[in-house]
Parts: C-alpha cells; sequence; structure tokens
C-alpha cells in the first residue's frame, strides 16, 4: 500500500470537526479517514493554552501511529493555540482551521462583522494577528459562544435553551449592524439553520469549511499524496465517550462510516 492511500487524520475537541469532513468528502470521496472526536475533553475553548498543546500532541501522535499522511487540526481552538508547535515538532502537514476574517472584511459593506467563537479562540495570539492584518478597519464584534460547543456535545441541539444562547449572543450582534457573521467553530455550521431563523437574510454567514477542503486538496496535490484508488474510501471515527450524538450528526449519509468508541 503506497503512502499515498493512507489516512487523512483528523482531530477535534468532539463532534464538531465533522462539519470539516463533511466537506472534504465532497471533493475528495476516495480518501481514507480516521477521525478523533475528543469529546471526553470538550470544550478546548476553556483550557489553557498548555492544556490544549498537551492534548494536541496527544491526538497527533495517535493518528501518526495510524499512518496518517496529513492531519487537519478540525477545531478552531487548536489550531489558534497549538498549530505553529505541531509543525515545529512533527513532520507530517498540518491543515488548520481558522475563523474566515479576511472574506468577511474584504466584503463587509457595513465596515462591521461578527464573530462567533470560543474564548480559546478569541484570545490566541494567531487570531489577535490574523484580525489585525486583515481587518484593521473594519469593527469585529466578538461574542464568546459559551455553552454551544456543550449543547451539540451532549444531544442539546434542539432545545430552548440553545435558541435562547444564540437569541442572547445574536442579537447584540444585529444592533450593531454587522452584515456579516464569522462561524470560528467547527461544531457551530450544525447550528446554521436556528442561527439564520434569528439572523434574517441582510447578515451572510461564513464558515472555513469549503476553503479547508480545497487547501487539505492542494496540499495533497503538491506532495503526490493524493489517493490513486478509484473507489470510496473507508471513513472510521474514534470517539472517547458515547456514540450516540457523533452517529446522529453523521446518519444522513447514504454510505457507511465505522463509529468506535476507544479510550484515547
Amino acid at each position: 500500500m503506497s503512502k499515498a492511500n493512507n489516512f487523512i487524520g483528523f482531530f477535534d475537541s468532539g463532534v464538531g470537526g465533522t462539519s470539516i469532513w463533511k466537506e472534504m468528502i465532497q471533493i475528495l470521496p476516495n480518501e481514507n479517514t480516521l477521525y478523533l472526536a475528543d469529546s471526553a475533553n470538550a470544550p478546548y475553548g476553556k483550557k489553557s493554552k498548555d492544556e490544549i498543546i498537551a492534548l494536541s500532541e496527544k491526538n497527533t501522535e495517535l493518528l501518526l501511529n495510524k499512518n496518517s499522511k496529513l492531519i487537519v487540526v478540525a477545531c478552531n481552538t487548536a489550531t489558534t493555540n497549538a498549530i505553529a508547535h505541531l509543525r515545529a515538532k512533527y513532520q507530517v502537514p498540518f491543515i488548520g482551521i481558522e475563523p474566515a476574517i479576511k472574506p468577511a472584511a474584504l466584503q463587509t459593506k457595513t465596515n462591521k462583522v461578527g464573530i462567533l467563537a470560543t474564548q480559546g479562540t478569541l484570545t490566541s495570539a494567531l487570531f489577535a494577528k490574523t484580525s489585525g492584518e486583515f481587518a484593521k478597519d473594519v469593527k469585529v464584534v466578538e461574542q464568546v459562544g459559551k455553552g454551544l460547543v456543550e449543547l451539540i456535545e451532549s444531544g442539546n441541539m434542539d432545545t430552548r435553551k440553545m435558541e435562547d444562547l444564540l437569541i442572547g449572543y445574536l442579537n447584540p450582534m444585529l444592533t450593531e449592524n454587522i452584515d456579516y457573521l464569522i462561524l470560528g467553530c467547527t461544531h457551530y455550521p450544525y447550528l446554521i439553520p436556528k442561527i439564520k431563523k434569528i439572523i434574517g437574510q441582510e447578515v451572510s454567514i461564513i464558515d472555513s469549511g469549503y476553503a479547508v477542503s480545497k487547501q487539505i486538496k492542494n496540499i495533497l496535490q503538491q506532495k503526490n499524496l493524493l489517493n490513486t484508488q478509484s473507489k470510496r474510501g473507508t471513513y472510521r471515527f474514534y470517539i472517547n465517550t458515547e456514540t450516540s450524538v457523533l452517529t446522529n450528526l453523521l446518519n444522513e449519509l447514504a454510505f457507511d462510516v465505522k463509529i468506535e468508541k476507544k479510550v484515547f
């Protein structure tokens, strides 16, 4: 088996990064993937930088032990706090997930954009650098999405509590007259239908899934690592809590995935 047929590894602080994974398999359906849902340690956004780096190393080493050819840090908090460290320590190519500040700043007409993200992302040096570089002439209305990841991870996405949290977070942004909302956590795309009901048609939502998927393909092409098999890839998921929430998020797919509860 050639290295090109090895897994693309994904890790996230839980199930949210599956929003990125779903985008990727649309354009790279024959790639083999192994996804680590570190739900036992979710959310990463409340943890210190050192804790996030330690968890990211643990996940990376498990994926490398499975011969992953490329690793997607499918978590904004882990990317903004740990990816520079991971790239310095390990030889494998890494793809990170950053809030899409640049396209929002370039397209805004009101010069005001909102970002809903974890505390760990919004307080990171990388986020500050990106905002300073691309949004220095734009007002960025920041909001920590406290409690959202926990509700998604516990299977309580369709609840009044979720609705109340979103209204409380989004209405102040609307008062500020934002015209773009950046989703700065890979869990949040699962909330888009609920978010649209609150913000209406005048505010555009931006998440990173499609752009990240294109970058994965570009890097694989550059390094001659595109999978050579013509059949659909094998899709494996490890989760270190109960499998039910992950199963529910993937059950819409018209093909098989293998989900395994595993201590890591």
